[in-house]
């Protein structure tokens, strides 16, 4: 990982505790549940040189995402815009983190481009977080949403958006741009975001979900498990996103990215994943998805079909 900032004191003794813990046989070896194919076929690599030729960035590789041979074969894939250099440290995130100098006006219509060349269903864009710029990059991707409209008008939008440092207006920026989905996620628990999220506050966080729930996006959220967090612990964040009105709600197995992030904590088994959706859908959520290799973006074009299936079972005048 390239790090030009370097970890806070907390993350580094949390991350030698458990990789202490890791050597010495607390954590088992990875579980033949969340083994993957090495990445191949014909539309994988099709996409990979589409990607690549118009010089844009996915977080399916950045993120090293293990399902990105399944999606990328099935034409499915999250465009990472604004750099590949994050202004924040997070302690389970292998995107660089360091100073960005970079900045592309030209980036939203070539997203559009590929969106419309990959025939893509349902697009989902992500960004890094770019704290240095005075909307946090909002206004970015409020463009790059009005051009897939423009050259892709039957593909569903969903975004993945950084917090924006609890600036409603940058917020705005996004909504006023009216994607179908509209995500941030959650990540942990609260009692773990200062080594996993250090540059994060959990309840502005859930602000966030919940002033876009008011403004009438239908919103989404992620968390991740085996950072150090207890069963009970996930159960609360469940009911603290279904408070704030969001609709989807992702959980997947934390997997570390390099020896420099924090250590896996534990390997969930899938029958308690199975008990966090039960869970969660008797809670009210109209879609969750959980499981070991669940990520932010596995399925969204079947979560989005399900939260219309469920909107109209439920005669909820939401439109996606």
């Amino acid at each position: 990982m390239n790090r030009k900032y370097p970890m806070t004191s907390i993350q580094v003794d949390y991350i030698n505790k458990k990789t202490e813990q890791k050597e010495t046989g607390e954590v088992s070896q990875r579980p033949s549940w969340l083994k993957v194919k090495i990445p191949i076929g014909s539309r994988y690599t099709e996409i990979k040189q589409l990607v690549g030729g118009q010089n844009l960035n996915t977080v399916c590789e950045e993120a090293r995402c293990p399902n990105i041979s399944e999606c990328w074969n099935r034409g499915t894939a999250t465009f990472m815009i604004l750099g590949d250099v994050c202004t924040r440290s997070c302690g389970f995130c292998a995107v660089k983190t360091g100073k960005p100098v970079w900045f592309d006006n030209g980036e939203p219509k070539r997203v559009a481009d590929s969106v419309k060349t990959m025939n893509l269903r349902h697009a989902v864009i992500t960004s890094v977080n770019r704290d240095e710029l005075p909307d946090g990059g909002s206004s970015v991707f409020a463009e790059t949403i009005r051009e897939i409209r423009s050259r892709a008008p039957g593909c569903r939008i969903e975004v993945l958006i950084p917090d924006f440092r609890g600036n409603m207006d940058s917020l705005m920026n996004v909504v006023q741009a009216a994607p179908d989905i509209l995500n941030h996620n959650i990540e942990t628990v609260p009692r773990l975001y200062t080594v996993v999220r250090p540059q994060a506050l959990y309840a502005q966080s859930l602000e966030l979900l919940e002033r876009a729930k008011k403004k009438g996006m239908v919103t989404k959220s992620g968390i991740m498990v085996g950072l150090g967090e207890t069963d009970a612990e996930v159960l609360d964040v469940l009911r603290d996103l279904r408070s704030s009105n969001v609709d989807i709600v992702t959980i997947g197995q934390y997997l570390q990215p390099t020896r420099e992030h924090i250590p896996v904590d534990r390997y969930v088994h899938p029958d308690v994943f199975t008990f966090f959706a039960t869970e969660g859908r008797a809670m009210g959520f109209s879609v969750v998805e959980s499981g070991p290799l669940v990520r932010s973006s596995y399925h969204a074009e079947e979560q989005s079909d399900g939260v219309e299936r469920y909107f109209k079972e439920h005669s909820n005048p939401a439109v996606i």
